[in-house]
């Protein structure tokens, strides 16, 4: 009964001191503001440019098809092609492949979106989104091939380098994180999905499309309203992130007290025998993507080194990206304990994978072809027309590959199970 006590007067006092923390640190950010007026007003703009002319036109049509798409019920379709293949590898229900493809087309926090409306709509468990988002918050390809690769460190070749390390390493996260949560699971749920039934794949496809849409119920008209609205509150909510972080950001340079983190990271580097030079490149990408993995190709260091600390920041995303994360699976009930812990694993993977193919590996990633849909060549076009376009062939064909790999292997494993019975007959 005194344990009992003791642990809650502790738990008390941790809530306390939290809380006073968080007020100190609002209070001596809102009055360095004041003291450094011109850099947050200037570090504002900056983030509302960002948001204005990249963010808003890529990610809001995603956003509203996202949401059309789960309304009709093709999201559950697909859902049922794809749980041969989720379900073994990820321990993830199939509608996951949807929010990895998302991922992998349009980058975070797209995966954090759609995850949210799976739970919040039952088609996963709360142990099935932690498991989801740990894996599937992944950078925009056009982001690493094109902003990291040609425009920071001005070698084209880096970009599949960067990249095949980040899907690679995004994947074992995955296949580590199949074990997370296990007591914690239950199959059992009232989802389309559930309720589709057993036999042919694609018959069990088509009826779990028409028992989600019945079960939604909205005419087209009404779906399409409610999904621009509620895509119009997540794209600002994200935009208020940007312009809140790029503003925290500039202040605490200002203020120093990037120094204080940069000698505070130096024996860490020590430790792995990297340059000490870095130490600002990952002081940076602690709080914001861009600036961290700019400062890692700027520094004076070597060049693996530089793209391996480029690779973890990328992995890693930034205090920005998870502010994102966090406002909008809070509502959804997902703990962002796992999702901060998944993000730290996805950083080691990419460093080392980035380390073995720019060192031992290198001959085999320079053979690997870019994949067409990588491609950042500018048209024409206005460039978030452009973007859009391309974001939207690269889900197709990561969809199509998806739906392809798991109807194989749903084949392979009926033709086994046949072989067997045929067997046993025997």
């Amino acid at each position: 009964m005194c344990m009992a006590s003791y642990f809650r007067r502790g738990k008390g006092y941790r809530s306390r001191l939290l809380a006073y923390a968080m007020a100190l640190a609002t209070i001596i950010v809102t009055v360095a503001m004041t003291q450094f007026p011109k850099d947050a007003f200037d570090a504002a703009v900056m983030g509302l440019n960002l948001w204005w002319t990249v963010v808003f036109p890529a990610l809001l049509p995603f956003f509203i098809l996202s949401e059309l798409l789960m309304g009709i019920g093709v999201v559950h379709f697909v859902g049922v092609l794809l749980e041969p293949l989720m379900r073994p590898l990820f321990n993830v229900p199939g509608v996951g492949a949807f929010a990895l493809s998302m991922g992998l087309a349009s980058g975070y926090p797209m995966d954090a979106v759609i995850t949210s409306k799976f739970r919040q709509g039952k088609l996963c468990t709360a142990v099935e989104a932690e498991r989801l988002l740990s894996f599937t918050n992944t950078a925009d390809p056009l982001f690493m091939f094109g902003a990291v690769a040609v425009g920071m460190f001005g070698m084209p070749e880096l970009g599949a380098t960067i990249a095949i390390a980040h899907y690679l390493s995004s994947f074992l996260v995955g296949l580590v994180f199949r074990y997370h949560g296990r007591t914690r699971d239950d199959y059992r749920t009232d989802s389309p999905i559930a309720g589709a039934g057993h036999g042919n794949i694609a018959l069990r496809a088509f009826r779990a499309l028409y028992n989600a849409k019945i079960q939604d119920g909205r005419s087209f008209g009404q779906l399409l309203g409610d999904s621009v609205k509620n895509s119009m509150q997540t794209v600002l909510l994200i935009g208020g992130f940007i312009i809140l972080f790029s503003v925290f950001l500039r202040i605490i340079h200002a203020m120093g007290i990037t120094t204080i983190l940069t000698t505070a990271v130096a024996p860490l580097l020590n430790l792995v025998g990297f340059s000490l030079n870095l130490a600002p490149a990952i002081v940076s990408g602690l709080f914001e993507i861009d600036l961290g993995t700019l400062a890692a190709a700027q520094a004076d260091a070597p060049l693996v080194q530089k793209v391996a600390v480029a690779g973890a920041i990328i992995a890693w995303s930034g205090l920005s990206v998870h502010g994102q994360v966090a406002s909008i699976v809070i509502e959804a009930g997902i703990r962002m304990g796992p999702y901060i812990f998944g993000r730290l694993l996805h950083a080691v993977f990419a460093a080392f994978l980035t380390i073995l193919f720019l060192g031992p590996a290198e001959p085999m990633i320079k053979q690997v072809a870019v994949p067409v849909f990588f491609n950042t060549t500018a048209h024409s076009m206005p460039f978030w027309l452009t973007r859009f376009a391309q974001l939207t062939y690269q889900l197709g064909i990561i969809l199509a590959t998806l739906v392809s790999i798991s109807l194989l292997y749903y084949l392979y494993q009926n033709m086994l199970f046949a072989f067997r019975k045929r067997l046993l007959r025997r």
